[in-house]
């Protein structure tokens, strides 16, 4: 069977499905993006303009000031990126997933070894993009005004393009869990929900759905929070100032953690887990809905 060949037990091909997973991230990237937006505010005002580490309440107060001086520009923030993103990004991670579930004999349904060697192997593909995104918030927060994309591409291109590469290993571990929790485990428990209760209660397949993504999301919220951290630690410093190295990242999570408690190192998390929910519930929602589409599509041909 080739990649575009329809597989009879799921009746769409691997390259269909493929389309599925992109056109869910599409939506998904689409509509949670201002809640992105507030987040990376959130947890970017872990530090006042002093270099002074500030409680978890006040950088709320901060990050509201922000996001209500300009809403629309906030919540449009980063979305650029994120949508070429979805090339840049969502092609090597799905692809590989796909690939890896199709090559080993996979029924299109991606286990765990599938998400690990997407997590790992698109991380040089993904990190560049998500730095870019992060500069252009930075830069909103410090001028009141986006930096353009060829400016950041221009001051990373002097230094050999080596910032864009910051924060790649807290990536691998995000990429990891969102992979195990997001893109496998939450379709294996929203089966599992609609065949035990959806037959004997009614329930929906977006009920379901939505269901599965809250029971998974606090779980890939609470392992992905402090790694989202060390990210936006080392992706929201200067491209022209010296990087911010891990383990300097993981110190400063240290000190957060000692002046605050477990408050300081989870900063974000509430915002994190609302975000979580909606983003996966609208992901799947989407790429179910396009795997239908091409099933009717294939069922119209026969």
């Amino acid at each position: 069977m080739s990649y575009f060949t329809v597989n009879k037990k799921n009746q769409i091909s691997p390259f269909q499905n493929t389309i599925s997973y992109l056109g869910g991230s599409a939506i998904q990237t689409i509509v949670d993006n201002p809640i992105t937006a507030y987040r990376q505010l959130v947890q970017q005002y872990a530090k006042n303009n002093k270099g002074e580490n500030i409680s978890p309440k006040q950088a709320v107060k901060e990050a509201n000031r922000v996001f209500f001086k300009s809403p629309l520009q906030l919540s449009l923030s980063g979305l650029k990126p994120r949508m070429v993103g979805i090339l840049f990004k969502r092609i090597p991670k799905f692809g590989i997933l796909l690939s890896y579930d199709f090559m080993t004999g996979g029924n299109g349904e991606p286990g765990f070894g599938a998400a690990t060697a997407a997590s790992i192997l698109s991380a040089p593909f993904i990190n560049p993009i998500r730095m870019i995104e992060k500069q252009q918030r930075t830069s909103l927060k410090l001028e009141g005004k986006q930096k353009l994309i060829t400016d950041i591409i221009k001051e990373s291109a002097a230094k050999q393009y080596k910032p864009l590469f910051r924060g790649t290993m807290p990536l691998m571990g995000h990429s990891l869990a969102s992979a195990t929790l997001g893109l496998v485990g939450q379709p294996k428990l929203q089966k599992y929900i609609q065949t035990n209760l959806g037959e004997k209660t009614s329930l929906s397949r977006g009920a379901s759905n939505l269901i599965s993504s809250a029971c998974v999301t606090p779980i890939y919220v609470f392992v992905t929070n402090p790694l989202s951290r060390l990210e936006v630690i080392m992706q929201t410093s200067s491209i022209n100032k010296n990087n911010i190295t891990l383990s300097q990242a993981i110190g400063e999570l240290a000190t957060d953690m000692k002046k605050f408690g477990v408050s300081g190192i989870f900063r974000g998390q509430g915002i994190g887990i609302v975000k979580g929910i909606i983003s996966l519930t609208l992901f799947h929602e989407g790429r179910l809905f396009f795997t239908d589409s091409f099933k009717k599509y294939n069922g119209d041909d026969e």
